[in-house]
């Protein structure tokens, strides 16, 4: 990893971050600038800053840590994919839950674009000059579900403007711990980096903040499972659809755990907290164990829906929970809600 290191002048003073970034290091773009200060790489005199509109001040010190270099073209890779659709200009699928969707250090095989490679080969006519998939939208990589990708550029640019729009229909199945009440709302919480951990991402309190993105998720509970309060009858569990209607970096995950339903098995925001319900008997002993021991966050992207930015034809796919997700929720339906 190397780092640049820029001391501001009283010139530079009042610059967006990301342009300042952009204009005085010949390595990095502006563009390039704003995703790496949201990736937390980018420090003010030791302190680091996560807004790229944050004004530049005369004098401080701006320090950029590069993270290591991967591959300058991702290898083809022939890899099972599941593909919902396919034509000249774009591909669905239904990713798998593991697979994640870019190479990155440390992970450079195995990903989807590698898989796309091969899976398109000769079909590509390019993304911003580069015989690529376009990806214009991800999911984790512990998330299954639905995406698109372009094959060729004006796709890319078309899916591009209809997710930055917010013109997609996207609708999630997560498997929470609780259900949140009341059964049906939507969640207005800006999201931002978090400051203590780069990794991870929160709720801001500020929602006016320059390092906040307004998240916006409606959400619906499908079903309850067994109950962990005699009194109030609170379920143990719930199925929720969750419906974006805007696109950030882990946010249900996020909303969810930020109203007390962390999704089960998720590692980042409540892995931690297991799983109760009030009951005896073998299959509620079964039922616990199962969900206790779910290896990633128990979220599936269901449905995605948009029109085709070349054909102008309305498309909707519909990609049915994984195995282990379909076991989770068959494993909670035996908890009894009457004790």
């Amino acid at each position: 990893m190397s780092q640049i290191e820029i001391t501001a002048t009283p010139e530079d003073a009042g610059q967006r971050l990301d342009a300042f970034l952009g204009a005085k290091a010949a390595e990095i773009s502006r563009s390039r600038a704003r995703a790496l200060i949201e990736e937390g790489v980018v420090t003010v005199d030791g302190r680091v800053e996560i807004s790229p509109r944050a004004p530049v001040k005369a004098g401080s010190i701006y320090i950029v840590a590069l993270p290591a270099p991967v591959a300058a073209e991702p290898q083809a890779e022939a890899l099972p994919l599941e593909i919902l659709f396919e034509d000249d200009h774009l591909v669905v699928l239904n990713k798998a839950a593991g697979m994640a969707v870019h190479p990155a250090p440390g992970n450079e095989t195995g990903t989807l674009v590698n898989a796309l490679l091969h899976h398109c080969k000769g079909q590509l006519s390019g993304i911003g000059g580069v015989e690529r998939p376009g990806i214009v939208h991800r999911l984790d990589k512990l998330t299954s579900g639905v995406m698109v990708a372009a094959k060729a550029e004006i796709a890319h640019t078309g899916l591009a403007a209809l997710f930055e729009q917010h013109d997609i229909e996207r609708m999630y199945l997560a498997v929470t711990r609780g259900a949140p009440r009341p059964l049906t709302a939507t969640i207005d919480a800006a999201i931002a980096r978090s400051q203590t951990d780069r990794k991870k991402m929160s709720v801001h309190r500020n929602p006016d903040s320059p390092s906040a993105r307004r998240a916006v998720t409606h959400y619906k509970v499908a079903e309850t499972y067994g109950v962990r309060d005699k009194h109030t009858r609170a379920p143990a569990a719930a199925l929720v659809q969750c419906r974006l209607e805007t696109g950030r970096t882990h946010q249900i995950r996020v909303h969810l755990a930020h109203i007390g339903v962390p999704v089960i098995g998720d590692p980042v925001y409540g892995r931690q907290m297991g799983i109760s319900a009030l009951g005896s008997g073998d299959a509620h002993a079964a039922a616990l164990a199962v969900a206790r021991a779910f290896p990633r966050q128990a979220l599936h992207a269901a449905v995605l829906g948009f029109v085709h930015p070349v054909t102008g034809k309305t498309l909707h796919f519909e990609a049915p929970v994984p195995p282990d997700m379909a076991e989770l929720i068959h494993a909670l339906e035996g908890l009894p809600k009457n004790v």
